[in-house]
């Protein structure tokens, strides 16, 4: 066999060459480690620099919103709302004293003219404003505001915050809190940031409002150019290098995300780059020729000790993978150490990214907890609006009872207009409150066994305006909740009259174990998309500007789930636009019941000795005065404290007691009352008219709940003596 020719190498010619190769790629990997590691870095800072701003910003917001807060509870004070300025400026006065950071509250007209500022006497003149423009601004949209930061007349840097107020004449004007910048710079000194940073805290025309460094030479001043320039370039936030107004070369982050056109920005050193690290540089060469010679002796026994590091670089990448706690061995192979080195940084980075994943967890659970709450709060705001709303209509609506009782011919066509208006605004207030109840799942149903059919010809033959064509059948029995029932056709009705041509027709029939509702007009019809959305809530077919249908796009939605929750459904027909329109309700068929003996007709009683008691004076003198109409002798109270008295002295049969009083709730006076050894008849009378509202007043001793506005049926049932709270 003839021997192999050709270049050869010896042994140690050949470890020699083999470490060189080795080593080559060794280097290369810890190099791209170290670049992708400062990227990185780099990115990490920018991030944690843009995160710092925006919260930052955040805390400014809450300062400016705790301004206008204060400003807003202030604009409520008895003085304002009565138009005595005089007083107002003594309580502006103590605020701004309360107040560290606060120079003066300024309250100026509709016109922009200074009615009184704190820092002078009242009535004497109070020079003019530093900044004009966010007053007229103000007066422009008539929304809280914060204007520029800016030197006054008497030297003093500060910024203004306004909101508009009204007195309960509904004439306007401006209250202006002129704020020192101390209080924002209070925000900024309680940040933690790396040593040697800045922040600064800009205005909506980027003049500076505080600042961590040299404020008192730098406030109201511009920011670097450099700064302007990376705003200009990265709206509405972003991170930059920019060179700060001392010279100093930052890594910068701004964000302009504040509600008030504010920008915080946050500039952080920029880490050197010079002799020291070029050093590094070289030793780690050096490191690399160091070891390629000391392959020539020890090529063995490196090779022994390259495999054992190698297994275990392999053990702790195992370990990373699987979420353990990485643990390497020491290693003198100077480009294994540094694999070791940044697969224990990458170990790091990972425990650091669990820690922030459990920390955003914990942040989902705060938010839905608040958004728990914000539910809590929306459903006590529903409550109050609807109580807010009705009880200026309850002494509408007693007027207009008045009115018909004696009969004026006169009015009768203005009377018709007040009272549909009425009936129409009480509907979008219930509508309002069912939308609550429905998504907090709380409508609740008491079912029981009824005739449809008398349902359907009570709410056709009762409504007022054009007739009703109506078809059905002597009975139609179902299981169902009768008001709410009574409430789905009126709402059908109603969408009938709003779209309609005036020719509404029912159409009441059964079909295969269940009762099939039908109501439809000849009137606009509808678009296939409309249908497709017809049931959802807020949703309205589009209107002019003049809004000539109304309605809030809430009848329908409410429909649809009363109708489901009955165990049927609902859906909507039209043949397309001028075709009119039908909606069919089906529901499951109940068995027939026996009919109810029928009351012997009630003799009209003798006239009662009936106390009203409500701090609505309007409401209270309208009820007296129809209840007067019918017979009774009444008195009214306008006050818990002149109720007790009146009970005391004149022994009412009947007590109509509002809930709202201003002395005591009429929870408390209903027991005062019982407490009194007195035993009228107790009517709550209120504007909350929720189903907790109704168990409340049951244990508090009521005898009937009514919801303002009450109607004559009301009244008559409250002061007949008919057992049973109800709403």
């Amino acid at each position: 066999m003839q021997p192999p020719t050709g270049f050869t190498l010896s042994l140690r010619r050949l470890l020699i060459l083999l470490s060189a190769i080795g080593l080559l790629p060794l280097a290369l990997l810890g190099l791209w480690s170290l670049h992708t590691a400062s990227q990185y870095q780099q990115r990490e800072q920018n991030r944690a620099m843009l995160d710092q701003a925006r919260a930052l910003s955040s805390a400014v917001d809450a300062e400016l919103d705790g301004a206008i807060a204060t400003l807003a509870s202030l604009a409520r004070a008895p003085a304002m709302d009565g138009g005595d300025l005089r007083a107002f400026y003594a309580i502006a006065r103590d605020q701004v004293a309360a107040q560290p950071e606060w120079l003066a509250i300024i309250l100026t007209d509709a016109s922009g003219k200074i009615l009184f500022r704190t820092t002078t006497p009242f009535g004497e003149p109070a020079g003019r404003l530093t900044d004009p423009e966010s007053l007229r601004k103000l007066l422009a949209v008539q929304k809280p505001l914060v204007g520029r930061v800016a030197r006054g007349l008497r030297g003093n840097i500060a910024f203004p915050v306004r909101v508009p107020i009204r007195d309960e004449t509904g004439r306007l004007y401006t209250l202006s809190a002129v704020i020192k910048p101390d209080r924002i710079l209070a925000v900024i000194k309680r940040q933690r940031v790396p040593e040697g940073s800045v922040i600064t805290v800009l205005d909506a025309s980027g003049s500076i409002v505080a600042r961590s460094r040299d404020h008192a030479n730098r406030v109201a001043g511009p920011p670097s150019p450099s700064l302007e320039q990376l705003m200009l370039e990265a709206a509405p936030e972003g991170v930059g290098s920019t060179v700060n107004l001392e010279g100093q070369t930052l890594a910068s982050a701004f964000t302009r995300v504040s509600r008030y056109g504010w920008t915080v920005a946050i500039g952080v050193p920029q880490p050197a780059i010079g002799a020291a690290s070029l050093r590094g540089i070289a030793q780690y060469a050096w490191g690399l020729a160091a070891s390629l010679l000391a392959c020539i002796g020890l090529a063995s026994l490196l090779s022994n000790r390259i495999a054992r590091s190698v297994a275990n670089l392999q053990q702790g990448a195992a370990a990373l993978g699987a979420g353990e706690k990485v643990r390497l061995a020491p290693s003198r192979i100077r480009e294994l150490k540094l694999m070791g080195q940044a697969l224990a940084a990458a170990a790091k980075q990972h425990a650091t990214h669990e820690e922030e994943r459990s920390r955003l967890l914990a942040s989902l659970e705060d938010a839905l907890a608040a958004s728990r709450d914000a539910s809590v709060v929306k459903d006590e705001f529903l409550a109050v609006l609807g109580h807010e709303l009705r009880n200026p209509l309850s002494p509408i609506v007693a007027s207009l009872d008045l009115m018909d009782l004696r009969a004026d011919s006169a009015s009768q066509r203005e009377r018709t207009i007040m009272r549909r208006q009425v009936n129409h605004l009480k509907r979008l207030v219930d509508d309002l409150l069912d939308v609550s109840r429905i998504t907090s799942g709380k409508m609740q149903l008491e079912l029981r066994a009824l005739n449809l059919a008398d349902v359907v010809r009570h709410a056709a033959t009762s409504r007022p305006g054009p007739p009703v064509a109506l078809i059905a059948p002597e009975a139609l029995w179902v299981e169902g909740d009768e008001s709410r029932l009574a409430q789905v056709l009126n709402n059908l009705l109603s969408n009938a009259e709003r779209f309609g041509d005036g020719a509404t027709r029912i159409t009441l029939s059964s079909s295969a174990g269940m009762a099939q509702l039908e109501v439809s007009d000849g009137g606009i019809g509808m678009h296939p998309e409309l249908l497709a959305r017809v049931f959802e809530p807020f949703y309205q077919a589009p209107q002019q500007v003049a809004r000539s249908t109304g309605g809030l796009g809430l009848g329908l939605a409410i429909v649809r789930k009363i109708v489901e929750l009955h165990g049927g459904r609902v859906s909507a027909h039209s043949d397309g636009p001028g075709t009119g329109s039908r909606f069919t309700v089906a529901l499951p068929l109940a068995a027939a019941q026996a009919p109810l003996p029928e009351l012997a007709p009630r003799q009209p009683g003798l006239g009662k000795q009936v106390l009203i008691v409500d701090d609505n004076v309007d409401a209270a003198m309208t009820t007296a005065l129809v209840l007067e109409q019918f017979g009774h002798e009444v008195r009214v109270a306008h006050t818990a404290a002149a109720a007790l008295e009146a009970v005391a002295r004149y022994r009412p049969s009947v007590a109509i007691l509002d809930i709202g009083l201003p002395d005591m709730d009429g929870y408390a006076l209903a027991a005062a009352i019982r407490r009194s050894g007195a035993a009228p008849r107790l009517v709550a009378l209120t504007g909350y008219g929720q189903k907790s509202d109704v168990e409340r007043a049951a244990g508090a001793g009521f005898d009937l709940h009514l919801t303002k506005p009450a109607s004559l049926e009301d009244l008559e049932r409250a002061v007949s003596g008919v057992v049973g709270v109800s709403a």
